[in-house]
Parts: C-alpha cells; sequence; structure tokens
C-alpha cells in the first residue's frame, strides 16, 4: 500500500486543488459508487478522487463576522488507489456533541483517528476537526466513513451551488502574495509550498506537491475590511520565524499541531486569524510567507 499512500497524502493534509474532469481522465465506475455511497459528487483531482462534505446546516461567527463555509467548515475526503485497493483520508467537522460518537464510529469502523484539534479560537459554534485514515475496498471504505458521517448532522446529498460572481479584488491579493489561486464570490483560496525537504510516511518519500501544501483563504466582509484563516504546513526551523512574523503583523495563531502520526521528520500546522483591511491582511501573511522561505 506504500504507493498508494504518497498518492493520496495531499487529502489528508487539505491542500490538494481540485482540476477539470477532463484534465483526469473519465472516472472509474468505483468512485461513481463512493459518491452514491456518500451523497457528494466526485471531483477528480490531482491523483485523487475528493468528496467534499460542507457544514452548511449551521453558520459559524467570528465575533461579528459571519464565516464563508469554505473559511471554518469544510469537511472532505479524498480516495486514491483502485477499487479493491484503497486509501482514504480526510477531516470531518464535527459539534461539542458529535465529538464523542463520531470518534468512536470511526475507530469501530477501523478508520484510525490521526488528529483531533481545533482551527479557531472562539468561533459559535465551537468546532473540532477530527483527521482520519482508512485501508481496504474503496466501496467498503466509503459504507464504514458513511456510518460515522451518520453521526452528524452533515447536509446530505451534497448539492453544489453556482459560483457566484467574484467581488474580491483578486488581482491584489495574486500579485502580493506571489500566486493565482481560485475565487468565488467574495473569497479567494490559494496554496503554497513551505516544506523543502524530503519528507516520509510510513517509509516512503512524500511528493512536496501532492503533500505538504499551505491553503490560504481570505474572505472580504466589506471594502474596508477582510479576514483570512488557513494554515501553515512547517518543519521545526521555520516555526519559530513564521510565529514572530504572524504576530509583528497582527496575525493570531489560533492553533499548532499535527495532522498525522509518525512522519518524519515531523510536520506542524500553524493554523492562523487575520483580521483588519484587504492590503494589510495580505501584508501579514506575505510576510509570514516571507520568514518560511
Amino acid at each position: 500500500m506504500r504507493r498508494v499512500h504518497r498518492i493520496v497524502l495531499a487529502v489528508a493534509l487539505g491542500c490538494a486543488t481540485a482540476v477539470p474532469a477532463a484534465a483526469q481522465g473519465p472516472l472509474e465506475p468505483v468512485w461513481d459508487t463512493v459518491a452514491t455511497i456518500l451523497r457528494t459528487p466526485a471531483v477528480p483531482s490531482a491523483g485523487y478522487v475528493r468528496y467534499n462534505l460542507p457544514r452548511r446546516d449551521f453558520t459559524v461567527r467570528m465575533g461579528d463576522v459571519t464565516l464563508a463555509v469554505p473559511l471554518a467548515a469544510g469537511a472532505w475526503v479524498g480516495f486514491a488507489g483502485t477499487a479493491r485497493q484503497a486509501v482514504a483520508m480526510g477531516d470531518l467537522v464535527v459539534t461539542r456533541t458529535e465529538l464523542g460518537p463520531v470518534e468512536a464510529e470511526l475507530l469501530r469502523q477501523r478508520l484510525d483517528v490521526t488528529g483531533v484539534h481545533d482551527h479557531l479560537v472562539g468561533e459559535e459554534p465551537r468546532l473540532t476537526f477530527v483527521h482520519f485514515h482508512g485501508e481496504g475496498a474503496a466501496a467498503d471504505l466509503a459504507r464504514r466513513l458513511d456510518s460515522a458521517l451518520a453521526k452528524t448532522g452533515t447536509p446530505r446529498p451534497v448539492t453544489v451551488a453556482a459560483t457566484p460572481p467574484v467581488t474580491l479584488d483578486t488581482a491584489l491579493v495574486f500579485n502580493a502574495l506571489g500566486q493565482h489561486g481560485r475565487a468565488a464570490g467574495n473569497v479567494a483560496q490559494l496554496s503554497f509550498e513551505l516544506v523543502a525537504k524530503k519528507v516520509r510516511w510510513h517509509g516512503d518519500p512524500l511528493v512536496p506537491a501532492l503533500a505538504l501544501g499551505t491553503p490560504v483563504y481570505l474572505q472580504l466582509i466589506n471594502p474596508s475590511r477582510a479576514v483570512a484563516t488557513g494554515d501553515f504546513a512547517v518543519l521545526a526551523p521555520q516555526v519559530g520565524p513564521v510565529l514572530r512574523a504572524m504576530a509583528a503583523n497582527g496575525i493570531v495563531v489560533e492553533a499548532l499541531h499535527s495532522h498525522l502520526v509518525g512522519e518524519t521528520p515531523p510536520v506542524y500546522f500553524i493554523h492562523f486569524w487575520s483580521d483588519g483591511r484587504l492590503a494589510e491582511v495580505v501584508h501579514g501573511l506575505r510576510a509570514a510567507l516571507d520568514a518560511a522561505k
């Protein structure tokens, strides 16, 4: 299963970017079967198939800000491999009352729990992210995960909403951060690679472009205000410089933890919250990115 582990790890870290189905070729029938079981569309991505499970059954607020789903409640699972030998990894977004039942069901279904933590501090309702990993036949994995999802209020079937026109100044964001991303409505998403050293998991080297991405989400609140969340994936020597750069630019570090168990060297994930004028938020993020490099 080592080859499959390498392919799917990007999903565990939430860094891979979906690409058009045409670029991936037709999906194997098993991935449509998984979509039917999980009741959410299959999204072909680079080396795996992604299934989004957004928590649209509640509204997440940070103080006076109502957050878009991608910034606070974007649960998902990714599958890689074959119909008979697949790996599934991702993270579920759960409420306090759902946490215990979900953890117990994941373990009962022989799905490993590889991380349990918060991504924000002070959000309402309070949410916890549960990272998981499983191996086996693809359809069987989907049924096992479906059993855990049933312990949550995740709305299913998942429908794909129409993409709203972009209202965020993407030229400002993308140019300042030195990378093009995706945007819809008042939200922009970018992904970076900040880990240059080879990292191994289960004895296999990980491809940085697939496994060690840093997602950043920005949301325009009004013409004079924006917020940003995400997580920087870095190695130990980068943690201190990134934390200092964030603090110097008014970015609050809301979590520092790992998403996996046993990778070498360990990779740390720095979740952050930034709130201010769009140009100031972007400037602070650029300083943190430069510190990581």
